[in-house]
């Protein structure tokens, strides 16, 4: 029986997370969807919001692919083996294999795990494994996941606070600095240095080409292995099926997650060579050394194999780039002559329009007072606006609050992009001309402090 939004949210409230539901009311952003098809989410009140986040870069093929869906209950229908843990499941070879060929270069075998952050976890497993060291490098600005052993990965104290020690030998360095790197590299006491070839939550930095082909050569030089997190800018998202085939990168280890689903079921897949493999699975008696109880599931498998089918049939992967440089493009135009538009910058279907401080005093001095409260109510409000007034789901950086991310579903419409250039277009001539955007915001501040 369908339970009212009002008693969803209480029972949520009550046994899930609290907190989550008081932010969602205070933005004015807790409604409750009943369907969501390709880039399209229809709340209870039928009125139609574009979805320009993709539940952060999962829903590459939209929401509900016919052709995933299918899948799905296809595999349910035939009533196979989808989790008995003493068989080799067909469906896992097969994605692997599609998975290492699309990924190229040495990358050949695939531990399969639950999500990105999992992923990352037996990174850092097989990294120290194979060259015998327990030192991990990571940049600043990254974000790699929430769980303890990837959370140490980050250095964001937003992230840390209050979970106790992260990982003795994780060690922090400049993003894109490469001379950081060697120094730390040249100590031979790194098993991995773990980069995002783009910092999706840092605020869609894309480092120089040299950078990263720099990165590898040393982490090659030093013994060190290369690993790149491509959770978010995989599976076509930036153009290519990684991101690394943008700057000819050969890496270690990559670690996939997020769209490789289709957005409907939990998977991760850590890219290796041979020798990394091996250096776990090194003997009869260690063949279940690692591993995970969702793993292979048929379930996941098969939607992995539908999702790669959709990506690749479709052309989303050019189309990404097509509709990323158009994107961008009408952006700049409409937004350049805005003193509060610092920068807009992207690849593929992954932008971000930053903002900044603005001189003017009758914007200075409001948006002063917005960082003295909270350093993201900016650009939380920026997503408020879009959301409310223009039904556009969007959403700030987990690790920079003044870039606004724009990650539609690569399936996204022409029509559909003029659609989110005209609410921007909107959006920040409020944000320079009306005091409502500022006064709005400050009442905000006041009911999140009341509560």
């Amino acid at each position: 029986m369908p339970i009212e939004v009002a008693s969803a949210s209480a029972l949520y409230s009550d046994h899930v997370n609290p907190q989550w539901v008081k932010l969602l009311d205070v933005l004015g952003m807790n409604v409750r969807y009943t369907r969501c098809s390709g880039t399209d989410l229809f709340p209870e009140d039928g009125n139609c919001v574009l979805d320009f986040l993709s539940g952060y870069c999962v829903h590459n093929v939209g929401h509900n692919h016919p052709s995933v869906v299918a899948a799905l209950k296809e595999e349910l229908d035939r009533s196979g083996p989808a989790m008995l843990q003493s068989h080799v499941p067909d469906s896992a070879g097969e994605l692997a294999a599609r998975l290492c060929k699309l990924a190229g270069g040495r990358l050949s075998k695939v531990f399969f795990a639950s999500s990105g952050s999992e992923g990352v976890e037996s990174a850092i497993k097989f990294a120290r494994a194979h060259t015998g060291r327990t030192g991990l490098l990571y940049t600043e600005g990254a974000f790699h996941g929430l769980t303890c052993g990837a959370l140490s990965l980050m250095g964001n104290p937003f992230w840390r606070e209050g979970f106790g020690p992260m990982l003795p030998g994780a060690e922090q360095i400049p993003f894109e600095n490469a001379q950081s790197l060697e120094a730390k590299l040249s100590t031979r006491q790194f098993a991995a240095f773990i980069v995002e070839p783009v910092q999706a939550e840092g605020g869609i930095r894309i480092p120089q080409r040299e950078y990263l082909q720099t990165a590898q050569q040393l982490c090659k030089k030093y013994g060190t292995l290369f690993v790149l997190d491509e959770v978010q800018t995989g599976m076509f998202r930036t153009g290519t099926f990684l991101a690394a085939h943008h700057y000819d990168l050969d890496p270690d280890i990559v670690v996939l997650a997020k769209a490789l689903s289709g957005g409907l079921i939990p998977i991760g897949a850590v890219l290796m060579p041979d020798e990394v493999y091996k250096s776990v699975y090194s003997s009869l008696k260690r063949a279940i050394v690692h591993t995970s109880t969702y793993s292979e599931n048929g379930l996941a498998m098969r939607a992995g194999l539908a999702t790669l089918e959709v990506l690749e049939t479709e052309c989303l992967g050019r189309r990404a780039t097509l509709m990323g440089n158009e994107l961008r493009r009408r952006l700049r135009e409409t937004l350049s002559g805005y003193e509060m538009v610092k920068d807009i910058r992207g690849i593929g279907l992954l932008s971000g329009i930053e903002f900044q401080a603005p001189s003017k005093l009758t914007l200075r001095v409001p948006f002063e007072a917005f960082q003295r409260i909270h350093s993201g109510l900016f650009g939380q409000m920026v997503v408020m606006r879009l959301f409310r007034g223009e039904r556009i789901l969007t959403q700030i950086c987990g690790n920079n609050f003044m870039v606004l991310k724009a990650a539609p579903p690569l399936i996204v419409e022409e029509s559909q992009i003029e659609q989110f250039v005209g609410a921007m277009g909107r959006v920040v001539e409020l944000i320079h001309s009306s005091s409502t955007f500022w006064s709005d915001a400050l009442a905000l501040a006041r009911r999140a402090l009341n509560i």
